[in-house]
């Protein structure tokens, strides 16, 4: 009884924080759009600065304790949760957004739970119960109104939904080689090895972004202290966003697993609406109420339902 009484309380305690980080990654869009059309900064240079800022608090914190993985196989898959999770999402998602709609690239994003649930039954021969699956589409058929609730339907732009689908699944990818590693390694170890990877992989893009293109580099901003919005913007990515969202979702993804808590990436979409309503001033459209109700229901169903 004490034991079960202590799984249901991590259980319930991971839930919360799948909850509380996909909250700060959807109003994390905001933050990125101050910096990205007030300050500047172009996609590569907003992945670049946030996630080496994050890497520099979380290596002072723990690079007392271990440097490196336990063999050099550990060392390869946390880079490849380096790359899927960091530069390649990232990249391949900011250059989506100027190749297509904010809407198309929202919801193709959120194809990623139903992408990790399809290579874990197909790949790897893992049973994902019916019920998280049929509630991880009910969900997405959530965002889906929630995203195209307003006066802007779909539009097909090849390049752009190209890139946001291969976004979602190269997030997929990061979540499955990550069930391996995160019962081995501590979510905070975790993190510091992928964004090291991270950030490794995504300077060239920046070299190349300013050599090739002659772009001036805006690093500045961050330190206009006339501006402290800038400033405050960076910090919310860089320590909340960044450092703190992933350490917690490794951790989370322990008690979860990867299906269950990439279902919460579902929540993102509706808090960006609601932090624009308030934020913003942009308009909610009853459409969009109907998406809410069917992510919340799914995100309830995909928990509820053992059906195998």
């Amino acid at each position: 009884m004490a034991s079960l009484t202590k799984s249901n309380y991590l259980k319930a305690l991971a839930h919360i924080g799948a909850f509380v980080t996909a909250t700060a990654w959807g109003v994390s869009f905001l933050s990125t759009k101050v910096l990205m059309t007030d300050g500047h900064l172009s996609p590569v240079e907003m992945f670049v600065y946030r996630f080496v800022a994050a890497y520099i608090l979380i290596f002072i914190i723990t690079c007392r304790k271990k440097l490196f993985a336990d063999n050099w196989r550990d060392e390869f898959q946390m880079a490849v949760c380096g790359i899927c999770a960091g530069s390649l999402y990232f990249i391949t998602e900011n250059y989506a957004l100027e190749n297509t709609t904010t809407g198309n690239v929202s919801l193709l994003a959120s194809i990623s739970p139903l992408f990790t649930a399809a290579i874990m039954g197909l790949v790897f021969r893992t049973k994902v119960p019916k019920g998280v699956v049929i509630g991880s589409i009910v969900a997405f058929v959530g965002v889906a109104c929630v995203i195209f609730g307003g006066e802007n339907g779909f539009k097909i732009s090849p390049k752009g939904d190209l890139l946001a689908i291969l976004a979602a699944l190269s997030w997929a990818v990061y979540s499955l080689v990550a069930k391996r590693l995160i019962p081995i390694y501590s979510g905070m170890f975790l993190t510091r090895k992928m964004f090291f990877y991270g950030v490794i992989t995504a300077i060239p893009f920046l070299i190349w972004q300013h050599s090739v293109m002659d772009e001036p580099y805006h690093l500045n901003i961050l330190f206009d202290f006339g501006q402290p919005h800038y400033i405050l913007n960076f910090i919310f990515l860089a320590i909340f966003c960044s450092m703190l969202a992933y350490i917690v979702w490794n951790e989370v993804m322990k008690v979860l697993g990867p299906v269950m808590t990439n279902n919460y990436l579902y929540i993102q979409p509706l808090v960006t609406m609601v932090a624009a309503y308030f934020v913003l001033g942009e308009m909610i459209y009853p459409l969009s109420y109907v998406g809410c109700t069917l992510i919340i229901g799914g995100l309830i169903m995909a928990d509820k339902l053992k059906l195998k």
